[in-house]
């Protein structure tokens, strides 16, 4: 029968100040490998809170009170759930970001009922994880009537690009990875990856979900999909069906480059590491070259913070400041130089190979002032500034001491809140005077249409939309950095959010 929260019995102690202490009562349960866990956040799922236990040993059972909140999570040894409430006296556990409690409980083990196909089939995928075996199969069977072998993968804090390939790179440790489609949902990276079988995607969600790609960033958010089978009907770096390679490109969509492929395949030692455990980072300026798909992942050219930018608007982009002002959304530019005999291309130096990388990714194919634009890694290591006395009429310039670097701090936010170009844009540092009216005709004059606004509640904010992502790009080329007033300077970026 199902248990409800056992607390421990009260002989009415007062703490020495006087009041009942709760932490007194907490301890008065002898120890037990039945483990209380209490202050659940309402959407926890049951392999978060076994997720708790697997540092410590085997989890052998688990019984969630969704209602109250509470879960029991009984261990395989009572030496393995010392060890775990020891930890968690030191290091607070949190599950979604949210603290909970956990004590011995005063039952010895869980009586629960063992017809939970779903329960025992989590536990015994879990298990299967841990020891690195392969489920058996009327556990296989228990999975597949519990999941889908379809998952949906949201990538957070996205700082650099994420790609079908990394994503089948990751996900096929666990087992054969049939199809992959990719797309943008609300301003978000997102996928549906299906497996040749559910347990595989069970065991995957089990180890990946939480994880991050890189460093500190790109975290995997994964569920279930309701989809049982993905349509997939082309082979491009939008969607993949590894089942059926004799699918066209599609329209207008690149192929798979080989060389970024055959990369994949053998730089086993950079990329993401083994499973379990956090994943390994590749090196950032390697993993956003490879997730641009131009650079083989041993890329020689990978090392280079140099852009070579081209087919820009003569007219407009005419001086290195206005050329270089989309990129510097994804980075800090050290120099640019307007190539004397093509005007419409500009060598763009970024502070390094990742920045540059990430620029790449996002501004390459975008439209601005009625072009679409190219950005290709460049050959050269630096922008060469002109020897002394000699006169470029002005097309090279140095920008090193600029005041308006937004990466210069190390873990500065503005690395979190890097978006590719959308027709919404983050604006900051607005004066306390400037009215929504203001901002609405000083972008409308910009050149566009705004479509939507929106203060933030201290008003220093504000998400403002145009009617196009072109529209967009040209209002951030021009009113990033625009003065306001009293020498305050109005921030403007892309944002993921839409009005």
């Amino acid at each position: 029968p199902p248990l409800s929260p056992v607390k421990a019995p009260n002989n009415n102690r007062k703490s020495s100040n006087g009041s009942d202490s709760k932490k007194l009562r907490v301890e008065e349960a002898p120890p037990s490998r039945v483990l209380h866990i209490r202050k659940l956040p309402n959407e926890a799922s049951e392999t978060e809170v076994i997720a708790l236990g697997l540092p410590f040993g085997k989890v052998t059972n688990i019984l969630t009170l969704k209602g109250k909140n509470q879960a029991f999570l009984e261990m395989g040894t009572e030496e393995a759930a010392i060890t775990m409430v020891n930890y968690y006296t030191t290091v607070n556990p949190h599950i979604r970001n949210v603290p909970v409690f956990i004590q011995y409980s005063n039952h010895k083990e869980l009586k629960t009922d063992a017809g939970n196909q779903r329960t025992q089939a989590v536990l015994q995928a879990v298990s299967a994880v841990q020891s690195g075996g392969s489920p058996s199969s009327d556990v296989q069977e228990a999975l597949a009537a519990a999941s889908s072998p379809v998952l949906r993968i949201i990538i957070d804090n996205m700082f650099y690009p994420v790609t079908l390939d990394v994503l089948q790179q990751i996900f096929s440790k666990f087992g054969t990875v049939m199809k992959i489609i990719t797309f943008t949902k609300n301003n978000q990276f997102q996928a549906l990856l299906q497996f040749s079988d559910p347990v595989n995607a069970q065991q995957a969600k089990l180890a990946l979900d939480g994880q991050n790609i890189y460093n500190s960033c790109c975290t995997l958010r994964i569920d279930f999909s309701k989809l049982v089978n993905l349509n997939v009907k082309y082979n491009n770096d939008k969607s993949r069906d590894y089942t059926r390679p004799e699918l066209p490109a599609g329209d207008g969509q690149p192929s798979l480059d080989s060389t970024v492929a055959a990369a994949f395949s053998k730089d086993s030692n950079s990329l993401l590491g083994k499973i379990p455990g956090a994943l390994n980072p590749l090196s950032a300026a390697a993993a956003a070259a490879a997730a641009a798909g131009r650079v083989a992942l041993a890329g020689q050219a990978g090392s280079s913070g140099v852009l070579l930018v081209s087919n820009l608007n003569e007219e407009v982009s005419n001086t290195p400041a206005h050329t270089h002002t989309h990129t510097r959304v994804y980075g800090d530019v050290q120099r640019v130089k307007i190539l004397y005999n093509k005007k419409d291309s500009a060598l763009i130096q970024m502070s390094d190979a990742n920045q540059a990388q990430l620029a790449m990714s996002h501004v390459n194919g975008q439209k601005m002032y009625g072009k679409i634009i190219r950005v290709t890694l460049s050959k050269h290591q630096t922008v060469a500034l002109p020897r002394d006395g000699l006169d470029d009429q002005g097309l090279t310039k140095d920008f090193a001491n600029s005041p308006l670097h937004r990466f210069k701090k190390p873990g500065s936010k503005n690395f979190q809140n890097i978006f590719p170009p959308s027709a919404t844009l983050h604006l900051s540092n607005v004066p306390q005077d400037v009215t929504e009216e203001d901002l609405r005709l000083l972008f409308s004059n910009a050149g566009g249409t705004v479509k939507a606004f929106k203060f933030f509640q201290d008003r220093k904010m504000a998400l403002l939309q145009m009617s196009t992502v072109e529209e967009a790009i040209q209002a951030l080329i021009d009113l990033h950095n625009y003065n306001m007033g009293g020498n305050q300077h109005l921030r403007v970026s892309f944002s993921k959010s839409t009005i």
